[in-house]
């Protein structure tokens, strides 16, 4: 089936034809607007009996039905037809996932087990972030890191790489000491509101060992926030609970894991809260978020197409050409 891409451009087909009997109507009216030597011209050449290429029968000659064709083909090409092939089924399943993950000093404690290696929080989350973000094939990812500070260190994009070579450089402590969840948070929110995605395809995972201890904005203005916005946050709570009987037994200073605030927080927005100790239920965990944020969105038809544009172009070339050659022809057989 051919379609044309800008149907209305037809219109144009009628133009000269308003040219020509603008201009037939005016030199009635004005004779400034004749050309004194053209009204000869004719009259000499249907003397000799030449009615070639320049002869006005009725006003619309030869000359000009030859032109005018060339032009019709111009027009023609410029209303872009399209060939459209089979019909084809797309379907949508991105999404807006923004990752805000802590980085606080506290994620340098050694309470995940791999092989029998007690490993830091953070190279924990490192790798099961990591094979998170390398399945997210239709989705946009970016990455908010924070401790003191909040930073957006990897803005949404489809490019996974750049999400995984900022996680493969992050550090605990680079963003300062102490944990500001609600500064995070606003980031996350701040940053999801300037994209035109709709609300139910944005995500915000967020993942923290502590409790909010320092920023300017409370978790509860986040929460706030999030619940008007309507965005979807799952949060993430990790830490091995021995690690924190050691620390209360030796009277170290350890603000704990904020249970109750991740909870409100996933509850108010419609997602969920996960407690995790170790290393299998943080790979379950990510797991699971995959499986719950892996829904077909409605599906769109698409059409193949192929340009024709190109053969209109070609004819009005042949045509022009054409029309030269017959007016060369004309003055040479004068």
């Amino acid at each position: 089936m051919i379609v044309f891409e800008y149907p209305y451009l037809a219109v144009l087909l009628i133009l000269p034809f308003l040219l020509r009997l603008f201009r037939s109507g005016s030199a009635k009216f004005s004779r400034a607007l004749k050309i004194p030597f053209l009204k000869d011209i004719i009259n000499i050449q249907n003397a000799k009996g030449n009615t070639g290429v320049l002869s006005t029968n009725s006003g619309f000659g030869k000359s000009f039905w030859l032109l005018f064709i060339c032009y019709a083909f111009l027009v023609l090409s410029l209303m872009r037809p399209v060939e459209l092939g089979e019909p084809q089924q797309l379907t949508n399943k991105g999404r807006d996932i923004l990752l805000v993950t802590d980085i606080s000093t506290s994620m340098l404690e050694k309470d995940f087990y791999y092989r029998q290696t007690l490993l830091p929080r953070i190279e924990a989350v490192r790798a099961v972030v990591a094979d998170f973000v390398k399945n997210r094939l239709h989705d946009r990812l970016g990455l908010i890191l924070f401790g003191t500070q909040a930073y957006l260190q990897a803005p949404l994009t489809f490019d996974k790489q750049a999400v995984l070579d900022v996680l493969s450089n992050m550090q605990a402590g680079m963003a300062g000491e102490s944990t500001s969840i609600g500064d995070a948070l606003a980031l996350a929110l701040k940053t999801l509101k300037k994209t035109k995605t709709e609300k139910e395809n944005q995500v915000i995972i967020l993942l923290t060992d502590g409790e909010s201890n320092d920023g300017e904005i409370s978790v509860a203005e986040a929460v706030r926030l999030a619940k008007n916005e309507g965005i979807k946050i799952y949060t993430v709570g990790i830490g091995a609970p021995q690690a924190d009987l050691i620390k209360t037994f030796l009277n170290i200073q350890n603000s704990g894991l904020d249970e109750q605030t991740l909870k409100e927080l996933a509850d108010e927005t419609k997602g969920r809260y996960f407690k995790v100790t170790n290393l299998k239920q943080l790979i379950n965990v990510y797991q699971k978020i995959d499986e719950l944020e892996e829904q077909d969105f409605e599906d769109r038809v698409t059409y193949e197409k192929k340009e024709l544009y190109d053969m209109p172009l070609l004819i009005a070339f042949v045509f022009a050409f054409s029309a030269l050659f017959l007016q060369s022809l004309a003055g040479r057989l004068k």
